[in-house]
């Protein structure tokens, strides 16, 4: 069904009401909660892969860490999968039904990964199945975010898009912060040589059991698409709708922006949140717990600056949010991972985590809404889920294992030059491709966010 485009909004929209605004908050609620218990199975892999690795791996490979962090990325090839499967569900569904099944797959996984037997009882199976309830989860994420971006985009009010659409990436920081209380709360528990055994299973068992509350949430929330809308698409009415041919015809320049714009994100991304983290860790050595409250303080920092990163984009325009992440990552990557190896006290080590956590809020606070505001709502899941999947996947995901393996060479200036050219792509874009406050398909739809 070929689409006539939607005409432009015309005054702007009276205020939201205060029983819209109720409505918003709750929404986003039960919306990002399932978001938090999702990233927490992402997340705690990686913040549990030093105490599991022996479980799975031969200590006396010397591959054994880069064999881990290869699992973390090949999980990754699912993403753009789950981000096709998932968006077209949510486009022709709805999107409560797709953040279901999805919060579903992630908590299965992680009982799985949680009951397996060690590489001493089974054998090769047990990396195997590893690696098979992690291309899973993979998948289950690569529909999370492109489905919760446009939920948390649509269930908002006009005028504060940017400050409820942030808590995506709250939540999805909190599901790293989560995972790092739990490492801290079972090194003080019990002692280290018990978290290697089993206590590293403990914490992937929290996540499987925390999904039973949101499955509940998840099925009590708004559905965001109109009932209009999903009866077109069940009728037969809106064939386009979830379509790949409809993305890849009609808005291939959107989603090709979606990718340039994520790019650098993700890289600055996964460098900032998950190489820093482990760097620290590395640091440290023996002194874990240290380690761990720098981490978990950190991430607790970057979690709070989502807020204030989307009000801000309420008032200024999303653009120039872009422009200081792109900017400031442009200068800083070399600066966090050049001195951070050599940092030794906690103070230090947690500003120069901190200052690199500033400049990325000006990229995640507002990523998913700038995403959202590219597509219609009825390819929307669609666009913004392959859209960041595929760069996701390509760059972002990778960036773990690209440093271990260029560290491994002593080549960790070549992954600062990857990092730093991977953001001034996206710069590029933010710069020559993006137009602050212009009108967006939200605003045809729901009205204008700025008056």
């Amino acid at each position: 069904m070929r689409r006539s485009p939607i005409p432009s909004a015309a005054a702007p929209a009276p205020r939201s009401t205060p029983a819209e605004t109720r409505r918003a908050i709750w929404n986003t609620i039960r919306g990002s909660s399932g978001n938090l218990v999702e990233w927490y199975d992402v997340y705690v892999y990686t913040v549990f892969a030093t105490y599991f690795e022996a479980q799975f791996f031969d200590q006396s490979d010397k591959n054994s860490t880069i064999y881990v962090y290869a699992i973390f990325a090949v999980t990754f090839v699912t993403r753009p999968i789950g981000s096709w499967f998932f968006g077209r569900f949510a486009d022709r569904r709805g999107r409560r039904a797709a953040l279901t099944v999805s919060v579903s797959l992630m908590a299965a996984c992680s009982l799985v990964i949680a009951l397996v037997p060690g590489r001493s009882s089974i054998g090769v199976a047990a990396p195997v199945i590893l690696i098979l309830s992690r291309l899973v989860q993979g998948f289950a994420t690569g529909g999370e975010y492109g489905t919760s971006a446009t939920y948390m985009s649509e269930a908002a009010t006009r005028e504060r898009r940017g400050f409820f659409s942030s808590f995506q990436y709250v939540t999805l920081v909190g599901g790293h912060v989560l995972a790092q209380f739990t490492l801290l709360i079972i090194l003080t528990v019990l002692p280290t040589e018990q978290v290697y055994e089993f206590g590293w299973r403990i914490a992937f068992a929290i996540g499987a059991l925390a999904a039973v509350v949101v499955f509940w949430l998840r099925r009590t929330m708004d559905e965001s698409l109109s009932p209009e809308q999903l009866e077109a698409v069940r009728s037969g009415r809106d064939g386009g709708a979830g379509s790949v041919r409809e993305l890849l015809t009609h808005y291939w320049r959107p989603l090709l922006l979606c990718f340039m714009i994520t790019l650098g994100g993700t890289v600055a991304f996964y460098t900032y949140s998950v190489n820093a983290p482990a760097i620290v860790k590395a640091a440290y050595g023996s002194q874990a717990l240290a380690a761990t409250w720098i981490n978990l303080a950190g991430l607790i920092f970057l979690m709070l600056l989502q807020p204030i990163g989307g009000l801000i984009s309420d008032r200024v325009g999303r653009r120039p949010l872009l422009l200081w992440f792109g900017i400031g990552g442009l200068f800083y990557t070399y600066v966090l991972i050049t001195y951070l190896p050599e940092t030794r006290t906690p103070w230090a080590s947690f500003l120069l985590v901190a200052v690199g956590y500033v400049i990325l809020t000006g990229y995640t606070s507002i990523n998913a809404l700038v995403k959202s505001e590219l597509f219609p709502a009825h390819i929307r899941a669609l666009g913004v889920g392959v859209g960041y999947a595929l760069a996701n996947s390509m760059f972002g995901g990778t960036a773990p294992l690209v440093y271990q393996a260029l560290k491994a060479r002593d080549q960790v200036p070549l992954f600062i030059a990857y990092v730093t050219v991977c953001i001034a792509v996206s710069l590029a874009v933010y710069v020559f491709f993006l137009k602050n406050k212009a009108e967006t398909h939200l605003d045809r739809e729901q009205g204008a966010a700025f008056g």
